[in-house]
């Protein structure tokens, strides 16, 4: 066996879970193949000789690739789900049923709450509290002393866990209606739907959600559960998530946050719900991850 041969084996030894750290810090399997593809590219050109941690360097070699793509994107403030249904049009070349089972895994309100870090914030939590990397490890990659390192994941670390939210009894209770609802709409069971509903219950959608001309009001439980069924398709993209301290839902196709769901809940009966997709409005919602 060459020297290339073994490299190449050590490689792909290591290949799942450098992909793991590529997806948490892209968000996109596609991207993070692509990661993947560009780091090998380095590394099969690298003189690995003195390499003492071969996983460890493999791990930094890939998290430089994907926080130069972080950096990128930011620069650019593409969205790569500016499509009409990003459900439907995933655009990025990838299994889309792979796609959704590696989000569901890893969560999808982490994902959105993650895509909203700075990179270097991203990468050293990510890199530190998913993987275990020493903060002396992560700072040469981000061009920061460990101290620097270790308040950015810090701060990422706050902003995954949201500020004060309602108290935890309410908080459990509401939970486990949004749950409910999120279950019903999944498994297109009408009638559990609308037990969850207030018969006066009003929906609320921006005109972003459909697109139409103007928002939408829908009202009644019959009507609304009726809207929510037509949704099916795309509560598989949806799960839980802290919108604003309150237990909500939000949508996130390949990780990146397409609309959210916030509900008033009344003696254990749903009697709002605003659908929220105009991006400005996404932009300003406090979104974190619900403790499991």
């Amino acid at each position: 066996m060459t020297d290339h041969d073994r490299l190449t084996a050590r490689f792909e030894e290591r290949r799942p879970q450098l992909r793991a750290v590529a997806y948490r810090m892209l968000g996109s399997l596609s991207e993070a193949d692509d990661a993947l593809q560009d780091a090998w590219l380095r590394i099969d050109r690298a003189d690995t000789g003195n390499v003492e941690n071969f996983g460890g360097w493999l791990t930094t070699v890939v998290a430089r690739v994907c926080l130069n793509m972080l950096r990128s994107r930011e620069n650019r403030r593409e969205d790569p789900l500016d499509v009409s249904d990003p459900v439907l049009d995933h655009g990025s070349g990838a299994d889309p049923e792979q796609e959704a089972l590696m989000a569901d895994s890893v969560g999808l309100a982490l994902l959105v709450v993650l895509d909203r870090l700075a990179p270097s914030e991203r990468l050293a939590f990510v890199l530190h509290d998913m993987f275990a990397v020493p903060f002396d490890e992560i700072a040469p990659v981000i061009e920061k002393t460990p101290a620097a390192t270790r308040q950015l994941a810090s701060r990422a670390r706050r902003r995954v866990r949201g500020g004060t939210p309602v108290p935890d009894a309410d908080l459990a209770r509401r939970r486990r209606v949004v749950d409910a609802f999120l279950a019903a709409t999944r498994g297109g069971d009408f009638d559990a739907l609308v037990t969850l509903l207030h018969p006066d219950v009003v929906l609320r959608a921006d005109k972003w959600v459909v697109p139409t001309p103007e928002p939408i009001c829908v009202s009644g439980a019959h009507p609304v559960a009726k809207g929510a069924m037509a949704a099916m398709q795309r509560a598989q993209s949806t799960q839980p998530a802290l919108i604003n301290g309150a237990v909500g839902l939000a949508m996130a196709p390949l990780g990146r946050l397409f609309l959210v769901l916030t509900f008033t809940i009344t003696d254990g009966l749903i009697t709002e719900i605003d659908v929220i997709a105009e991006p400005g409005r996404l932009c300003q919602l406090e979104l974190a991850v619900l403790d499991d």
